[in-house]
This record gives C-alpha cells, structure tokens and sequence, in this order.
C-alpha cells in the first residue's frame, strides 16, 4: 500500500467566497502544497530541476468535490502515490475536515523537458524515490 503524506490546511478569509465557503480551486492549490510537502520530504524542493533542463507540471485532474469547507476550518490535505509510470506520477488526493473527506482527486503530474515541454523520463533518483513509498 502506498505511504498517506499529510499536511495540515487552515482555511482564510482569502481562500472564501463572499458567504464563507471555500471558493472551488482553492482545493487545487491545497492539494498542491502537499504534493510540493510530499516530494520535499523525499528531497525534492522544488517542481523544476533547472540543471536538467526537466519540470513537473500537472497534466490532469480530476475532482470531486463533497462537503463545502469553511472560513477558519482545520482541514487535512493528502497526497499518495496511485500510479507510477517512468515519465509521470499520479497522485490520489484527499482534503479532510475531521474524519470526514470533504473533497477527493487524483492528479497526474508529468516530466518535461524543459525547452521542448516535451514528456521525457522522470530522473532515476525521483523515480527510485517514488517507487520506494509507493
């Protein structure tokens, strides 16, 4: 079974629409961070490696969205590793209030090349990485 990231999320007024809800894309970014948080525990601090000329850039998501999250809730968001290919990672992703799952995802993240945003082979390092809390 796949290792469960976690990062804790408080929800701010900038994150609310004018009724105190969570405005929806917000979810996005949250599941961002603790894909960025995921990746820098194994290492890896930033979603670009310049010196090789690849980046890792969301090639698609698909959400559900199942409770609405309020201003100033204390929210958990995760990330796991559902598949690894050689040249992208798909993450099952989860937002929680409690012990509910307010929102879920999964989100597949591709390398490119960083000149031609072409798909290319994740680095070994990254891929054995991956593989290791997959």
């Amino acid at each position: 079974m796949a290792e469960v990231f976690s990062i804790p999320v408080r929800v701010y007024i900038e994150d609310t629409d004018a009724g105190g809800i969570v405005y929806y894309v917000n979810y996005l970014k949250y599941m961002e961070r603790a894909r960025t948080e995921f990746m820098r525990s194994l290492g890896y601090d930033k979603p670009a490696m310049p010196q090789q000329g690849l980046l890792l850039v969301v090639h698609s998501a698909e959400i559900q969205y199942r409770r609405s999250a309020l201003l100033d809730d204390a929210l958990r968001a995760t990330a796991a590793i559902g598949k690894l290919g050689r040249a992208a990672v798909t993450f099952e992703q989860k937002i929680w209030r409690d012990d509910e799952i307010i929102c879920e995802g999964v989100v597949k993240v591709a390398c490119v090349a960083d000149d031609s945003r072409r798909p290319c082979a994740l680095p070994e390092s990254i891929y054995t990485a991956l593989k290791a809390v997959n």
